[in-house]
């Protein structure tokens, strides 16, 4: 836990590990544990890439895994409305 990467790719995956956790626990999960591999694999491909010094495709990538939380996960957005 040295750089920016480090720090932003671990608690976007906490946050997905807690969601997963979250829903996992309902009684009709809505989503399915394969969905959740894109951005889990996004946040390794995210802190890689930043890491080695390329900065603005690992932010382009770092949005795309965000979007596709809300967009595929269908987190709700409060702040939105």
């Amino acid at each position: 836990m040295e750089t920016f990467w480090d720090w932003i790719t671990v608690f976007a995956f906490a946050g997905l590990v807690t969601l997963l956790l979250q829903r996992s626990a309902e009684e009709e999960p809505r989503d399915h544990l394969w969905q959740y591999a894109p951005p889990a694999v996004g946040c390794a491909l995210v802190n890689y890439i930043g890491n080695e010094g390329y900065h603005a495709p690992a932010v382009v990538l770092f949005v795309a895994v965000v979007i596709y939380i809300f967009k595929v996960l269908k987190v709700p957005m409060p702040f939105l409305k």
